[in-house]
């Protein structure tokens, strides 16, 4: 019986998120026989790690520290096979400007932009409106913030002293239309998922957290050549920032009657989320995978040097 240290909690902002995945996929494995131990991180998390020595590492983090590349580093480090990306492809992927670049250079599209100082950003419009501020290294839309085309003013938020998200953000026109999202599975793409808030029109912590938060179309009602190519476009990035285990590419899609046609990648998540709310456990039960399966799959595939 292989014994399975699940890694959940942390401290970034995602912290809450990453308790409710750990618990998940703890509660699915031991009910696939694996012995479980439940580890909420602290900064004390390499001697007990060293103490426990489990077989396997679950990395349920999320954000800062779990998911770019820093416990990777320390699973590597202790020699505890790990589920997911590994140091390289984790931090890369999680800086949302670098991961750009290598996905353009391997002909993924994606959306301009430019790095800026966040004061920069509150003194006047960086973007012609309508555009989207974003920090470089966080998930689950903290921090996001979208420029509206009738807003005057450019968003103050930024200049207070509560901003807790870097002095450098990543501003990128604003790609109207349908938000979409691939899983990939090893070296597969899986299906392709649309995400429609039950309110409004941004995806934000509420719609991806909040049961009833929004609506999922599985699979995506897009024209089939438009949903193979982003197949091809999630494993292509996937590949290309040298991501392991699973992962999941947002897309944002413009077909609107009129509108421009643009398909682009927002970003690479090298540790999606793991609820009873979450994308990818959907996307799999869809291929025929159960939850437990599912985490079985992600433990078996463990392994050091990612």
């Amino acid at each position: 019986m292989k014994h399975v240290a699940v890694l959940m909690g942390g401290w970034s902002s995602e912290r809450e998120v990453s308790l409710r995945s750990g618990a998940a996929c703890a509660q699915a494995l031991e009910g696939e026989g694996y012995r479980v131990t439940r580890l909420d991180v602290t900064p004390s998390v390499v001697t007990e790690l060293a103490a426990l020595r489990p077989d396997v590492a679950f990395n349920a983090l999320h954000g800062p520290m779990g998911e770019d590349g820093k416990i990777q580093g320390v699973l590597e480090f202790l020699r505890i096979p790990y589920t997911h990306s590994g140091v390289l492809a984790s931090a890369l992927a999680m800086d949302k400007a670098l991961a750009k670049h290598v996905m353009r250079a391997a002909g993924v599209p994606v959306p301009g932009g430019r790095i800026v100082n966040r004061f920069e950003v509150a003194r006047g419009h960086v973007l012609p409106p309508p555009y989207v501020v974003k920090p470089i290294a966080e998930g689950s839309s903290f921090g996001v913030i979208i420029v509206r085309d009738e807003r005057a003013h450019p968003p103050q938020q930024l200049n207070g002293d509560d901003w807790a998200y870097g002095d450098e953000v990543l501003a990128e026109p604003y790609v109207a239309g349908r938000e979409l999202t691939c899983a990939v599975m090893g070296e597969k793409a899986l299906g392709v998922i649309e995400i429609k808030p039950a309110t409004g029109d941004f995806y934000d912590f509420d719609a991806k957290y909040a049961k009833g938060g929004s609506i999922h179309v599985l699979p995506a009602e897009i024209k089939p050549n438009i949903y193979q190519h982003i197949q091809h476009l999630a494993l292509t990035a996937h590949q290309s920032l040298g991501c392991r285990g699973v992962s999941r590419t947002d897309f944002r899609y413009d077909d609107r009657p009129g509108g421009t046609g643009e398909l682009v990648a927002l970003e690479v998540n090298t540790q999606p989320g793991m609820t009873e709310t979450s994308l990818v456990p959907e996307i799999a039960a869809h291929e025929g995978y159960s939850f437990g399966e599912l985490v079985t799959w992600m433990v078996e595939d463990a392994s050091l040097n990612r």
